[in-house]
């Protein structure tokens, strides 16, 4: 079947319904010219504003970042067989300093499970467990760091004689099987149970995890406890 040709009527039909939508853009544009202005300003604004947000986090992660990277490695030579203990004051202000300084940096939320860890090892067991709940309840998404804040806040207690409280905060973690610091949190209990004066849970418990790691480096400590 043949193409039916348009007509000359037909195409100046195009035309004109091309050029009527074009003028009618134009005298819109011409009609709202201070309220797209507006707009564009506004838009080049956002963009400038994001630009220097993205920019000063991007400062503040890098010096963030590198007061973590002091604090760490101050706190990692307190820990060396021989390390001066007197240098975890030193670690506990890097941090401090993480915190307090860089609050918008990725690496202030590190800070804290560390800082915490500094105040348990100079024995400030009630701040400790403040900055471990801190980190629970305001920043921790990650379930294994969040299992491992669990563990400090518990350790905490337990230094403290708060057995009961020590204990409560490990049952979850036995309960997930899948959960990667189980084996730590069986022995963790089992010693509670232990300075319970509760030796049948302590056995039943160290048993357990006898059969469910057979391959823990553990494995001979909780054979000596049996």
């Amino acid at each position: 079947m043949a193409k039916k040709k348009l007509t000359r009527k037909e195409l100046l039909k195009g035309e004109d319904e091309f050029i009527t939508l074009s003028t009618r853009g134009i005298l819109f544009v011409r009609a709202h010219l201070r309220e797209l202005k507006a707009i564009g300003i506004g838009i080049v604004a956002v963009i400038l504003i994001y630009l220097a947000a993205y920019t000063y986090l991007g400062y503040v992660n890098r010096k963030g970042q590198a007061a973590y990277n002091e604090a760490y490695y101050a706190l990692v030579e307190t820990l060396k067989p021989g390390g001066d203990r007197s240098g975890l004051k030193k670690a506990d202000e890097l941090f401090a300093k993480v915190m307090e300084e860089y609050s918008l940096s990725k690496a202030a939320d590190l800070a804290l499970p560390q800082a915490a860890y500094v105040k348990f090892l100079s024995g400030a067991y009630d701040e400790a467990a403040e900055l471990y709940r801190r980190y629970l309840d305001e920043i921790s998404e990650n379930p294994h760091y969040r299992s491992l804040a669990t563990l400090g806040l518990s350790a905490c207690y337990e230094a403290k004689g708060e057995y009961g409280e020590a204990a409560e905060l490990l049952k979850p973690l036995l309960e997930d099987r899948g959960n990667p610091f189980r084996d730590a949190a069986m022995l963790a209990l089992a010693r509670i149970h232990r300075l319970r004066n509760q030796p049948e849970k302590e056995k039943a418990l160290l048993e357990e995890f006898v059969k469910a790691y057979p391959d823990s480096p553990f494995l001979a400590f909780a054979r000596s406890r049996l």
